[in-house]
C-alpha cells in the first residue's frame, strides 16, 4: 500500500535583507526527503485559494514585514484552524504583517525590537545589533518532540525581544539584561522557540535566523526541521 504524500507550501517574500529565497531553499530538500510534495509561492496570494490550502499539510512562511490582504489572511487562518501546520523562523513568521492584529493573534508572539549593543561598540554594516546571548530550553522544551535532547547554546546575532500571549507553549527563552544605557530597569525574558495549537492546527516559531549562517547552526536547523514535522503531524514527530 502506498502512503499518501504530504503537501508542503513554502511562501516567501517581504524584506530582501532576510534572503527569503536562499533561506527557504535550505529546507526544501529536507522536506522532499521526508516525503513532502513541495510547492513554492512568491506571494501570499495563495492563502486565498481555499482548495489549495485545504490540500496543504504544512505552510512554511518566510515573509518579513510586508502586507497581507484580508481574504489571504482569512484563508490562512481557516486552513490552520482546520489542521494545516504553520511554521517559520525569525522575521519570516514573527515579524510578518505588522498591521494585521488577526495575524498576530494567530501566531501568538510578535517581534518588537532587537536591543542595541553598548554605546561606542563598533559593528560591521548589517551587524549593528548583533549580540552574544544564550538560548535556554525550558522544562517543557526538554520534553517536547521539537526540542527534546538539545542543549542550551550561544549565538552571536540579533536577539529578538518578543511580545507574546499566554496561549503559547514556550520551549526556549533568552534574557535581555538590564544594562545602564537601556530604558528598562530589570531583565526581560523573551521566548525564542514556541509552539501553539490553534483549532486543529499546530504552529511552531523559532526566532533565530537573521542570516544564513544562523540557519546553518546545527541546533537551530534541528529545531526548524523538527518543527516542520511536528506541525505537519508526521509519524516521526508525535
Amino acid at each position: 500500500m502506498t502512503t499518501a504524500t504530504k503537501k508542503a507550501l513554502v511562501v516567501r517574500g517581504g524584506w530582501d535583507g532576510h534572503k527569503p529565497v536562499e533561506a527557504s531553499e535550505r529546507f526544501i530538500p529536507f522536506l522532499e526527503e521526508q516525503g513532502f510534495a513541495v510547492r513554492v509561492e512568491e506571494s501570499t496570494a495563495v492563502y486565498a485559494d481555499a482548495e489549495a490550502m485545504a490540500a496543504t499539510d504544512l505552510v512554511v512562511q518566510c515573509v518579513t514585514m510586508s502586507q497581507i490582504e484580508r481574504e489571504e489572511l482569512a484563508g490562512l487562518r481557516a486552513a490552520v484552524e482546520a489542521g494545516t501546520g504553520l511554521t517559520g523562523w525569525h522575521g519570516g513568521i514573527a515579524d510578518s504583517f505588522r498591521a494585521s492584529s488577526d495575524y498576530l493573534q494567530l501566531v501568538g508572539g510578535q517581534f518588537a525590537t532587537h536591543p542595541s549593543v553598548g554605546p561606542g561598540e563598533q559593528r560591521l554594516e548589517g551587524e549593528e545589533n548583533f549580540r552574544d546571548y544564550t538560548v535556554h530550553f525550558t522544562e517543557a522544551g526538554r520534553r517536547h518532540p521539537v526540542t527534546a535532547g538539545l542543549d542550551d547554546f550561544d549565538l552571536h546575532t540579533e536577539q529578538y525581544w518578543v511580545l507574546y500571549d499566554g496561549l503559547i507553549d514556550v520551549l526556549a527563552t533568552t534574557t535581555h539584561p538590564a544594562e545602564d544605557w537601556q530604558p528598562w530597569n530589570r531583565p526581560h525574558t523573551s521566548p525564542v522557540v514556541w509552539t501553539r495549537e490553534w483549532g486543529a492546527g499546530r504552529i511552531v516559531v523559532s526566532t533565530p535566523g537573521h542570516s544564513l549562517d544562523v540557519l546553518d547552526h546545527p541546533t537551530i536547523r534541528t529545531i526548524i526541521e523538527r518543527g516542520m514535522l511536528w506541525a505537519a503531524r508526521t509519524a516521526s514527530a508525535s
